[in-house]
């Protein structure tokens, strides 16, 4: 099983990246959030992977963050979600966001969610409401607040080739100037800090 990428960027296309690794090139399916990050990346990226086998097919799903491979482990367990969808579904909503609107059994946020019909959006209240609550409640306590945001964040931009000394600067300006939990908005931010 492979649960980790690490190589060249080929190609990228909003769902789907090919990784050059060791001059293999490993089709990954991805979220927007993972191609977002993709984005400029020169040197190595890493990717945690979760491997899908079928009795038809091997699927690869990348994701740049352990939250959202986390989260899509647990949108294939609901019934009627497979691969695909749970990556639009990540695609659709910021992981925080999507943990939240399931721990409130906000079928009304979830609907919203495309690929998310009524019925889906019932069964992801109803099946992961407990597992998304301990995940909640572990990053609550296993961190102090932004600490994971801030991780993810720098790691994103030593992916890109950034040193982690710069990245971590960057991150902690972005951070200190506006109170944001998302990571695209701080993300950009850290960016253009670093091409300044």
């Amino acid at each position: 099983m492979i649960a980790q990428l690490r190589g060249r960027v080929l190609t990228r296309q909003p769902n789907h990246a090919v990784i050059d690794v060791g001059g293999v090139g490993y089709g990954v399916h991805i979220p927007l959030s993972t191609y977002t990050r993709l984005e400029g990346a020169a040197g190595e990226i890493t990717l945690l992977v979760h491997t899908h086998v079928t009795q038809d097919a091997i699927e690869l799903f990348g994701f740049s963050t352990s939250v959202e491979k986390q989260l899509f482990a647990l949108l294939i367990t609901v019934s009627g979600v497979g691969p695909k969808l749970a990556i639009n579904i990540l695609s659709g909503i910021a992981p925080e966001e999507l943990i939240a609107a399931i721990e409130r059994k906000d079928e009304a946020r979830l609907v919203m969610v495309p690929g998310i019909g009524k019925k889906t959006a019932a069964r992801l209240a109803l099946e992961l409401h407990d597992k998304v609550r301990a995940m909640a409640i572990e990053t609550k306590v296993g961190e102090p607040a932004g600490l994971g945001l801030r991780t993810d964040l720098v790691s994103a931009l030593v992916n890109l080739g950034y040193p982690e000394p710069r990245a971590t600067r960057a991150v902690e300006e972005a951070m200190r100037d506006e109170v944001a939990s998302e990571f695209e908005p701080l993300f950009k931010k850290a960016l253009a800090l670093l091409s300044k």
